[in-house]
């Protein structure tokens, strides 16, 4: 490889790669290996220098990335991720491991996050992505971030028009030089001009001089564009100079294709480049290693420099002898994982099949495309579902890396993972179920953590059902997805404390300042979940200042469930909750008593959103299982519907479901219920408010309340078929959003009964349709059964 001169007889080489590209990985390790350089100088933040040592630990293992954040500001960081086939990370190892200095030469990240707030440009250079729970933005600057040219089996092109030439310039200069070699994909071109010669070394001068053509000619950058691609490469030139002073003679600089004429040959004045720094704003920063996934390094991801397929280039550094065959062995091994069946004879065909096309197409070695196309055709059987099943596992993939021990964190993150780790709780990046019994110590312990984590805003885990419909009071269900942002808010949740529980406590005592009702209600029954008894006592006392001052009966109806809840369930977590009964006592007289005049004078969005309030203070009421309560709000449900003359009750949607909850609590006979349907459905009533009625009555299974008693049923049958044509087109949404929310076979046993004759000529059709002769020796059998005279 030629090298540049430079002062004092030493030698620069510089390697133009491709970000994450296996091609770019081992053509760095070769020219490492061939130069033997003093020092490697390589594209990253400058400030992360402290750092480089850790690359060489035994229990780092990729990705990672580097995390940049504003101190005391965890929201405003970036990310440098790396993976295992990163030409930049193999570089990194191998100085690490052969006791080479190693240096980082971008803009430090101090510089990069102040330009971002200051507005001179985004602030981030190729490698990075932004910090935060949102993905990173879209590719913003000159570099040719994709190393991947594949399509995952996908013949026609991608998403939105190709670029025009000039544009592919700038977008992706690598894919316009493997475009004018006559490649319609740039990695396998880099892999032949990179990696497959075997006549001469890798080719990075010629990279060099072919970048430098492509620059002169690519289109301008917006000014703020510019300016810092400008300061990036002053930077990265100083940095080199720096080097050069101390002595060095062998120098290796692994940077992006794009940049390496910039740092190559004879370097311009020093002082030219001192003052495109001059002035560079800076902000006081934090950096660390953290974990990283494969699915973030995806294109798909939102990361600026990604690439289509991590999980296949992975394979390709990893596996360098015969890589199809091990490839399809893999994919065989993921389908017979989820039973789907796939022979040995099978693998052997799709190794065939990748290789013809292969021959076919005019190419040395099968690619992606040619595996994908083999895989969707002989081992899935042209089974779409399976290919992406495939595609997510391996294609893109999940891996997840490790950092080690002694890497520089906040004391709430240590806290974090030695608590998981005591919990065998693992940060992983597949989703999982966990299932949680309450009665064992281990699994109480791991609620309470999540539920401390979700007030923190860090979501590891989702709770998969609500905790009022679970199996068991004993019982939760979580799904667990690590994600490597999810380090950014466990960063920003350490200002409120330097362990989990600690944190969790003051966080949820400052959200009590600021909380509705209803919301206060939420976030007792959250620290009863979490085990905070520290926050109780201060949040239970806004909570009863706050229901002093409430006025909205909606809101005290939405504040009730939650509390009840809190107390029902308290005792299986082994916590306190001896003031939990005292205010949910308060609020349901204050609900009852404000009741009455709120249910007058609604319209029919207002009267929806009451009666959900009052199915659930309903629940919460026989969740309470308080004989006290139950009277009083029985009570005051019986008065809301009371036929008192010139009184004005609730609407009908309302009513209905009123008379609905105290048929089936008992307060209200069945008999007496079916002649309020009567009277509703008699003449004098409006269709329209009849609707409404019935919908209320038979909202939330009505069905299953028609299909056993005849007597309501015939009662809708009659009112129904007695409705005039205008009357009845008015209604039918009405009754078809009722029935509609019936389920199948709930509708199918209403149809039957109707069919029969049940309902209003029910006598008739129940005479005609049993035969008594043939049930006879079935009523004989069951006596029998039953140890009874037939």
């Amino acid at each position: 490889m030629r090298s540049s001169p430079a002062a004092g007889g030493a030698r620069v080489r510089v390697c133009g790669v491709r970000h994450h590209g296996p091609g770019s990985a081992r053509a760095v390790l070769a020219a490492l290996e061939s130069l033997q350089p003093d020092v490697v100088l390589l594209e990253g933040p400058a400030d992360a220098d402290p750092l480089v040592a850790l690359a060489g630990a035994a229990d780092m293992e990729p990705p990672v990335a580097l995390l940049a954040h504003v101190t005391g500001e965890p929201r405003t960081s970036a990310f440098w991720p790396f993976a295992v086939f990163s030409p930049e990370w193999q570089a990194l190892r191998w100085a690490v491991l052969h006791g080479v200095p190693v240096r980082f030469c971008d803009l430090p990240a101090a510089a990069v996050l102040a330009m971002r707030d200051d507005g001179s440009g985004t602030g981030e250079p190729e490698g990075a992505e932004s910090g935060g729970a949102e993905p990173g933005p879209g590719r913003e600057d000159g570099e040719p971030p994709r190393g991947d040219g594949e399509e995952h089996g996908d013949d026609g092109p991608r998403d939105g028009a190709a670029p025009g030439t000039a544009e592919l310039l700038r977008a992706d200069p690598l894919a316009a030089l493997a475009a004018a070699a006559g490649y319609d994909d740039p990695e396998r071109w880099w892999d032949d001009v990179v990696e497959s010669r075997l006549d001469a070394p890798a080719p990075f001068d010629v990279i060099t001089d072919a970048m430098a053509a492509v620059r002169e000619h690519a289109p301008a950058l917006p000014a703020a564009e510019e300016e810092r691609e400008t300061r990036r490469e002053a930077h990265m030139r100083q940095v080199l100079r720096a080097v050069l002073k101390e002595g060095a003679q062998r120098v290796a600089v692994v940077c992006g294709a794009w940049h390496a004429p910039a740092l190559s040959g004879k370097l311009p004045p020093a002082a030219a480049d001192a003052r495109t720094l001059r002035g560079l704003p800076r902000r006081r920063v934090s950096l660390t290693w953290v974990p990283w996934t494969h699915s973030r390094l995806a294109a798909a991801s939102g990361y600026g420099a990604g690439v289509d397929s991590p999980g296949w280039y992975h394979h390709l550094f990893t596996s360098p002898d015969e890589p199809v065959t091990r490839w399809l062995i893999a994919v065989a091994g993921v389908l017979r994982a989820e039973d789907l069946p796939v022979s040995t004879a099978s693998v052997i065909e799709a190794v065939r099949l990748a290789d013809a096309l292969a021959v076919m197409r005019g190419r040395p070695l099968a690619g992606l495309a040619e595996v994908t196309e083999a895989t969707r055709a002989v081992l899935c059987e042209g089974d779409e579902s399976a290919l992406h099943l495939v595609t997510r596992r391996l294609v893109v993939g999940e891996a997840l890396g490790r950092v080690p021990a002694e890497t520089p964190a906040v004391p709430l993150d240590s806290d974090l993972r030695a608590t998981a780790k005591a919990l065998r709780l693992k940060l992983d990046p597949l989703e999982r179920t966990l299932e949680l019994d309450l009665r064992k110590d281990t699994d109480l312990a791991r609620s309470r953590l999540l539920h401390r984590l979700a007030l923190l805003g860090v979501d590891w885990g989702r709770a998969a059902a609500s905790l009022t419909r679970s199996t068991g009071t004993f019982r939760e269900t979580w799904q667990l997805v690590w994600r490597p942002e999810l380090a950014v808010d466990v960063i920003e949740a350490s200002v409120w404390g330097t362990t989990v529980e600690a944190a969790a406590t003051a966080r949820a005592v400052e959200r009590a300042g600021e909380a509705t009702l209803p919301q206060l209600t939420a976030l007792v029954e959250r620290c009863l979940l979490a085990g905070l008894p520290q926050a109780l006592p201060p949040v239970l006392r806004a909570l009863d200042v706050r229901a002093a001052a409430d006025a909205d009966v909606e809101h005290l109806m939405t504040a009730l469930p939650p509390l009840v809840r809190a107390h029902r369930y308290s005792d299986v977590r082994r916590t306190g909750s001896g003031d939990l009964a005292q205010v949910a006592d308060a609020l349901l007289v204050r609900v009852c008593a404000a009741l009455p005049a709120a249910v007058v004078s609604l319209d029919d969005d207002a009267a929806r959103d009451l009666r959900r309030a009052v199915d659930a203070v309903h629940e919460a009421v026989g969740l309470w299982e308080d004989p006290r309560g139950s009277r009083l709000w029985s009570a005051t449900l019986a008065g809301l519907v009371a036929v008192e003359p010139g009184r004005q009750g609730p609407p009908g949607l309302l009513a209905g479901r009123i008379v609905r909850l105290l048929r089936d609590s008992g307060d209200l006979p069945a008999a007496e219920a079916a002649r309020r349907l009567g009277f509703t459905l008699s003449r004098g009533t409006p269709a329209p408010a009849a609707a409404g009625w019935v919908e209320g009555f038979l909202g939330s299974g009505g069905g299953t309340v028609l299909v056993h008693d005849e007597d309501l049923l015939a009662l809708l049958d009659a009112w129904v078929c007695s409705l005039p044509e205008r009357e009845f087109t008015d209604v039918l949404p009405l009754l078809r959003r009722t029935f509609g929310g019936f389920a199948a076979p709930e509708r199918r046993a209403l149809g039957d009964a109707l069919r029969r004759g049940s309902g209003a000529r029910r006598g008739e059709g129940r005479s005609a349709g049993v035969d008594e002769e043939r049930a006879a020796p079935a009523l004989r059998t069951a006596a029998m059964l039953l140890g009874v005279p037939a």
